[in-house]
């Protein structure tokens, strides 16, 4: 019984997790946009982004971050067989990167907070999937289990990213366009 309440804490707080570095980088886009604005405007909308981002990082998306991985490692010690398995190798591998996306966003924060960094929208939409692509490939890593062809998972990962490319080319298009 305790597995099952841990599983659930742990699937509780990485949909917090995600929430909270997925909306984060939508701020962290919308304040690098704020900078080219007139100069009363942008002060407003940097000034307001920088409390937004501040209480999201430190109120959800790291505490979240920190109550995922205590709930998995709980969960991997009342299991240890799961250490075993081939899926939770790759899973654990996926995991790891979505810490250090989750300390290079903390990097672009800390940044963005200082009014630093030469980031562009463009960019941070692409950064912005690449947390879309931890999301999918650790859900389907864990539903699939040893039943996924790691050949066809590994083609639709990089297919994945390849749509999600083209899409914020096109978006990017769509937006210049209009804005004229």
């Amino acid at each position: 019984m305790l597995y099952v309440w841990l599983k659930s804490l742990h699937l509780i707080f990485m949909v917090s997790w995600f929430a909270g570095i997925l909306y984060m980088v939508r701020l962290f886009i919308y304040h690098v946009e704020a900078r080219k604005k007139p100069e009363n405007e942008k002060t407003i909308l940097t000034g307001q982004f920088k409390i937004m981002e501040k209480r999201l990082w430190y109120i959800i998306s790291w505490p979240a971050m920190i109550l995922t991985t205590l709930f998995g490692i709980w969960m991997l010690v009342e299991n240890q067989a799961l250490l075993q398995q081939g899926f939770m190798h790759i899973k654990l591998t996926l995991v790891f990167g979505l810490i250090l996306y989750h300390m290079g966003l903390h990097s672009i924060f800390l940044k963005l907070q200082k009014e630093q960094g030469n980031y562009t929208s463009e960019r941070l939409r692409i950064l912005n999937e690449v947390g879309t692509m931890f999301l999918v490939s650790i859900i389907f890593v864990i539903i699939m289990k040893n039943s996924f062809d790691w050949i066809y998972g590994l083609i639709g990962f990089f297919g994945l990213g390849i749509l999600l490319m083209i899409l914020i080319k096109a978006y990017k298009k769509y937006r210049q366009k209009h804005e004229k």
